[in-house]
This record gives C-alpha cells, sequence and structure tokens, in this order.
C-alpha cells in the first residue's frame, strides 16, 4: 500500500489494542502499510494527555512497545517544512491536529485518524 501517519488517538487505541474502536478501512490500511509514523507532535500530545491525566501511561513508553508491536516510527521530518504547511490549514484551531495533519501533507501520504474535523477537511485521511 502506502506509508501511513497514526493520529494521537489511533496510537492510544493500538497501544491498549482497542481494536473495535477501528473501522475497517483503518485496520487494513495498518496491515497493509509499507511504514507506520507518526508525527513528533503526537508524542507532545501523548505527554500533555498524561500529565492532565487522560491516558494512564507516558509517551516513551507507548511509543517504544508500539515500536516492539508495529514498527512504529517518529518521523525526523524538519519542523520548520511542517509549520509552512501548517499556516495553510485554517480549518482549525487545535495546534496539534494542525501539527500532524501539516506533517502528513509534507509527507504526500495518509493520516488514518476517527477525527471528523479532519476528515471533512483533508482529503488524504483513512478511516
Amino acid at each position: 500500500m502506502e506509508t501511513i501517519y497514526l493520529d494521537t488517538h489511533i496510537v492510544v487505541w493500538l497501544r491498549e489494542k482497542e481494536l473495535s474502536k477501528f473501522s475497517t478501512n483503518a485496520i487494513e490500511g495498518i496491515e497493509n502499510a509499507t511504514k507506520l509514523f507518526i508525527s513528533p507532535i503526537v508524542k507532545l500530545e501523548l505527554k500533555y494527555l498524561y500529565e492532565i491525566g487522560r491516558i494512564i501511561d507516558t509517551p516513551n513508553n507507548i511509543i517504544g512497545d508500539l515500536n516492539d508491536m508495529i514498527d512504529l516510527t517518529i518521523d525526523d521530518i524538519d519542523f520548520y517544512s511542517v509549520v509552512k504547511k501548517s499556516l495553510s490549514l485554517e480549518w482549525t484551531r487545535d495546534p496539534f491536529d494542525r501539527l500532524i495533519v501539516a506533517n502528513t501533507m509534507a509527507r504526500n501520504s495518509t493520516l488514518i485518524t476517527k477525527d471528523e474535523k479532519i476528515i471533512s477537511n483533508f482529503k488524504d485521511t483513512l478511516w
């Protein structure tokens, strides 16, 4: 298939093996991907969620486990190139969503997300 990027909630659900939360298309996308990536901003959002008590494990543990399970990789893209792409995304005020989508755009890739706002505004989503 292709290189696929994962949104933050997808990372959390995969780590917890909550596959019932996924669409068939999302599961097939993950299974058929040549490589699975996350934007570095996903790690920051996981840290934020951990600090406010929305998740119970650290970003390092979550991403480390997923690296072992599915060879998940954090993209090493230049941050400025992501920020430049993000400037055109006026449909969201969420800085995490904005940068995750911009990272995916900069790599000309597809993002797996259940986020309806992202799906409605970014054509390269899979759900």
